[in-house]
């Protein structure tokens, strides 16, 4: 893989992630609590980290070592909920970043089968990895919320 090759496809990244910035951002304007809007902004702040997390990413490169298993709780795999209509309630948006999260992981994966060469699967490997890491995070919640009862 060219340096070109290698910088475009971590340009790719890092644009997918400041939609996510932007999703966030957009949906604090639609929040009605404080609380959401708190959240809301952790969730932004988060995405902006993994902006940081592809740019080191750009300087040391990918190996097999950088990717980790992952546990898939599937809980996203299970909710068929149209995340436009739902409202803002905790578990809603925790929904809504969950399905954020599994689309980005299914486009890496897709993306990192589609490449022959090793080191760009390597890499939509690791972006993938780094994408279940996000949504198991948000699957967490989901579920210690249901545990509670709620």
């Amino acid at each position: 893989m060219t340096e070109q090759e290698f910088n475009e496809i971590l340009d790719f990244a890092v644009d997918r992630e400041r939609e996510a910035v932007q999703f966030y951002r957009d949906l604090q304007k639609d929040a009605k609590f404080a609380s959401q809007i708190e959240m809301l902004k952790e969730l932004e702040d988060m995405e902006l980290g993994h902006i940081e997390v592809i740019e080191n990413i750009r300087r040391k490169r990918v190996s097999e070592a950088d990717i980790p298993t992952v546990p898939n709780l599937r809980i996203s795999e299970y909710i068929s909920a149209d995340v436009e209509e739902l409202d803002f309630s905790y578990p809603n948006i925790l929904i809504r970043a969950m399905k954020r999260e599994e689309n980005s992981f299914k486009l890496y994966t897709e993306m990192s089968q589609k490449f022959p060469d090793g080191e760009i699967s390597l890499l939509f490997r690791k972006l993938a990895s780094d994408e279940a890491k996000h949504k198991l995070l948000f699957e967490r919640l989901y579920d210690d919320w249901i545990r509670a009862g709620n």
